[in-house]
């Protein structure tokens, strides 16, 4: 009995030492040894076993970065961000160029984001210098409001092979799958600021930590949403998720022409994983026509990547039934596809309700032009249709619109919609997933879904 409290009593000492196992310390507390600062004059100092940056007018955004690079790994460090007006990042996986930025040096990487303004994105995965935004938090609200001004925050970042994964104060956050970067260093920035009264604004970091060896998957529900940069394909996290594809990026399975038993056979290609609408004279189901998926789907988070030739116009329809048996492109809600510039169609309807990502002749997106990938690159879009109806559209990570299938409201706007000659129009309770013919070329890949 002696022996075995005896051991019990090691065991509860050494316990803090084996959870040490593995981790090494980025910042000793006193000094910027093993950091090096470049591509702005902002300023970095240790004060009281932080390191603290200081903004300054007329900088560029300013890092403090590793001379060390880094590929699979976990990164813990606490952070406190002075009041909602500041900004800030933390960079990993990241890189420089002393030449870039017109000889002042560009940083161009992965970053962790800390926003405490109102838009509350910390913890979402920007790309620094690069593609802007990867994993805006607006695509997991339950983690939005775990930063607080004032105090120190716990951060965490996961690196293991192509997936990434953030936390804010334990709470997990973002999961992006991504091939850009394999390794790169770590670094902390202090943003530009476009006032002379923001100058003087700081920003503090301690307890920073690194574990290198000995990585493994750390607890994270699949519920969270993944983005998936990889064409095409799942990760066992998405698939435990219940996750599926809806296009292999290898074949027609899954899908038939509208009104047909099978897949059209003209008007489509699939070639180097994309399913394609070949251009044809601009007018609706006119060539190879709409194709649907041979499923039905009531409740479900539907997302895709979308690709526009200059010009053109398209749709993503949801709850489409067949029952119309209708000429032209089959009926049902849908997501607009369209070049805004180019294209008519953005100038008719209402308010701008034919716009892209728009509920097509309903609902308006309201959408920022620096989150629109133009004509000639991919785009993302997304359709959450929840059990209680009400229905979300994303472009490229952002909501751009809500609604309630079947509301008061709703059944308002089909009343003066072009939709108002179908009884219950958008109410049915499951229908196919379409894809729109109307002529012009539009590229698909990464089509998938997940029922609710």
């Amino acid at each position: 009995m002696k022996q075995a409290v005896v051991f019990f009593l090691l065991l509860c000492f050494c316990s803090p030492l084996i959870a040490q196992k593995g981790w090494h310390s980025l910042f000793d507390g006193k000094t910027l040894k093993g950091w090096q600062q470049v591509a702005g004059s902002a300023k970095y100092t240790v004060e009281e076993g932080a390191i603290v940056g200081t903004t300054v007018p007329g900088s560029p955004n300013t890092f403090l970065i590793t001379e060390k690079t880094y590929g699979d790994f976990i990164l813990e460090l606490e952070v406190k961000i002075e009041d909602s007006s500041s900004n800030s990042g933390i960079q990993f996986r990241s890189h420089y160029d002393a030449a870039g930025n017109k000889g002042k040096g560009k940083v161009y990487g992965y970053q962790y984001e800390l926003d405490p303004s109102a838009r509350r994105w910390t913890a979402g995965i920007y790309d620094e210098g690069r593609r802007d935004w990867l994993y805006p938090l607006s695509l997991n609200p339950s983690a939005q409001d775990r930063l607080e001004v004032g105090v120190y925050n716990r951060v965490r970042v996961q690196c293991m092979g192509e997936t990434i994964k953030t936390w804010i104060n334990d709470k997990p956050a973002a999961c992006l799958i991504d091939r850009a970067d394999a390794s790169g260093f770590i670094a902390l920035q202090v943003h530009s600021i476009g006032k002379a009264s923001m100058a003087g604004k700081r920003i503090w970091w301690k307890n920073i930590r690194i574990r290198t060896g000995h990585v493994e998957p750390l607890p994270f529900p699949a519920s969270i949403y993944a983005v998936n940069t990889i064409p095409n394909t799942l990760t066992s996290f998405e698939k435990a998720g219940g996750w599926k594809l809806l296009f292999d990026g290898k074949s027609t399975t899954g899908w038939k022409g509208a009104y047909k038993n099978e897949f059209p056979a003209k008007g489509w290609e699939i070639k180097d994983g994309i399913l394609s609408v070949l251009p044809s004279d601009g007018a609706e189901s006119t060539n190879g026509g709409d194709i649907v998926t041979t499923a039905q789907f009531s409740a479900f988070d539907l997302s895709f990547e979308f690709k526009l030739a200059p010009g053109a116009n398209s749709g993503v329809k949801y709850f489409v039934t067949l029952a119309e048996n209708n000429s032209g492109s089959a009926i049902g809600l849908e997501y607009q596809l369209l070049d805004d510039t180019l294209h008519p169609d953005a100038k008719l309807g209402r308010d701008g309700n034919r716009t892209l990502a728009s509920l097509y002749d309903l609902i308006k997106a309201e959408k920022q032009s620096r989150f629109i990938h133009q004509p000639g690159e991919w785009n993302w879009g997304r359709i959450v249709v929840y059990p209680n109806n009400h229905v979300e559209h994303y472009l490229n990570g952002i909501k751009v619109l809500e609604y309630d299938r079947g509301s008061a409201a709703f059944r308002g706007l089909v009343a003066i919609s072009k939709y108002k000659v179908w009884p219950n129009f958008g109410e049915a309770p499951k229908g196919h997933i379409l894809l729109q013919d109307h002529g012009n070329a539009v590229q698909f890949r990464s089509i998938k879904i997940k029922e609710l």
